[in-house]
């Protein structure tokens, strides 16, 4: 963008549809969420060109790990992200599967496998 005076264009804004790869919405800025979120981040910096695109699902499994710990926090998020990682391999699921919105009652953090759902069953 050029920052010629009166051109008619903001150079703080971003152009329409361009977005980051990971989620972006509201979280609160904890330090296990920062780490774990650094931890994603790192890793899709690094490794994740070496092992290729291989994910079967929309989100790919790191952009679904960032924003399950972004908006759930490191243990729901990780447990969250470790099952999904878990579906993505050989004979697994694959399409659709966002992050769901809101923990169900049943997912409380002394039992960790109420984290596990099979793709296309969401909370809403």
């Amino acid at each position: 963008m050029c920052d010629a005076p009166g051109c008619g264009h903001n150079a703080t804004e971003r152009p329409p549809g361009r977005r980051g790869r990971n989620w972006s919405g509201p979280f609160r800025s904890t330090p296990d969420r920062l780490f774990g979120m650094g931890f994603i981040r790192l890793y899709q910096l690094t490794l994740s060109s070496l092992i290729g695109n291989s994910c079967r699902h929309m989100p790919t499994c790191s952009e679904f790990g960032y924003e399950a710990i972004a908006r759930h926090g490191l243990w729901a998020g990780g447990w969250m992200t470790f099952f999904r990682v878990t579906r993505c391999g050989p004979g697994g699921t694959s399409g659709f599967d966002p992050v769901p919105e809101r923990l169900e009652e049943r997912q409380v953090w002394w039992k960790p496998w109420t984290y596990w759902r099979r793709a296309g069953k969401y909370a809403a």
